[in-house]
């Protein structure tokens, strides 16, 4: 893996002799099972770990990187709507885009860099997944409006980094498992799969969430989606009926769950323009001293809907 101290290249570098006749990528394993069968599960879990766990972790280091990665999002999210693309789309190109991240770092004085860097994501990722690909120059947005020359490079650049290697696995190619298992009724209604690749699509904002493994995300916003206040032994006792049993780490999607749950708080104190939750002074003060350790946070949370959940006297 490069260093992720190599600098952006300059514009002239980015000049490439290689043709973009084919998108070369690893082989997917094409297999012609349901999405409920275990042993196709097994299998995606076993890819799932030969891909390895998300280096996220560093860029959640460089605060200026965090900030450009939410407007880099909203442009991915956005254009996904303009052009019509599928949800898989949208959450392919931000895994190439953070994996790019991990590797190569940019510096904040290069925002146009930034800003090609999610178009050719995006149009990299609509080349994957999609039937009809726009044209480069329909990702262009008015303040920065490249040619498409340069947005090819840029694809060039990203292929070149992230090994050719474009088939990601995405918490979408286990929702339909996670909601046979997750649902009381065995039957999910008609419009809880659509909130749950909802759940996963918003969940690309929050860098927490998109360290966890993609089997991780998607059993954590199919739990979330089912219900918001679920306790930890409410959890346990869920995911302890998957299996096989050691596939499935609880105490990751407990965790993750807990960030699903951060994350829908966040985005009701901002649609009430509240800045903080409506907690007394010291529940604030225990979340405050407990935010820098994501174990403590997550126990805090489920210590106060455990009480919520307690019977009245």
């Amino acid at each position: 893996m490069e260093s992720s101290s190599q600098p952006m290249p300059s514009p002239s570098s980015l000049l490439c002799k290689e043709g973009l006749g084919s998108l070369g990528c690893e082989e997917d394993e094409e297999i012609s099972v349901n999405g409920n069968d275990e042993e196709y599960i097994q299998t995606l879990l076993d890819r799932e770990i030969r891909d390895g766990v998300s280096q996220m972790q560093d860029l959640l280091q460089n605060s200026w990187i965090q900030r450009a990665r939410l407007e880099w999002i909203d442009y991915i999210l956005r254009k996904r709507e303009v052009l019509g693309f599928g949800v898989q789309t949208a959450y392919a190109s931000v895994t190439y885009l953070d994996r790019f991240l991990s590797i190569r770092s940019i510096d904040a004085e290069q925002s146009w860099a930034m800003r090609l860097l999610s178009m050719a994501c995006l149009s990299l990722a609509a080349k994957m997944e999609e039937i009809r690909v726009p044209a480069l120059s329909e990702f262009c947005v008015e303040d920065y409006n490249f040619e498409s020359s340069v947005i090819q490079r840029m694809e060039l650049l990203v292929l070149n980094a992230l090994g050719w290697k474009m088939g990601s696995l995405t918490p979408l190619s286990f929702t339909t498992f996670f909601a046979s298992k997750f649902c009381d009724n065995k039957s999910p209604p008609k419009n809880w799969l659509s909130r749950v690749m909802e759940a996963i699509l918003t969940s690309v904002r929050d860098a927490k969430i998109m360290c966890h493994r993609p089997s991780v995300i998607s059993a954590a916003a199919t739990l979330f989606v089912s219900d918001q206040e679920l306790t930890k032994d409410a959890l346990q006792l869920k995911i302890g009926c998957l299996t096989p049993p050691h596939s499935f780490n609880s105490d990751s999607i407990i965790s993750c769950y807990s960030s699903f749950q951060e994350m829908e708080i966040e985005r009701l104190n901002l649609n009430k323009g509240i800045e903080s939750p409506a907690l007394s002074p010291i529940q604030l003060q225990a979340y405050g001293s407990s935010s820098s350790n994501p174990s403590k946070r997550t126990r805090l949370m489920f210590d106060q809907m455990d009480e919520k959940k307690k019977p009245k006297p």
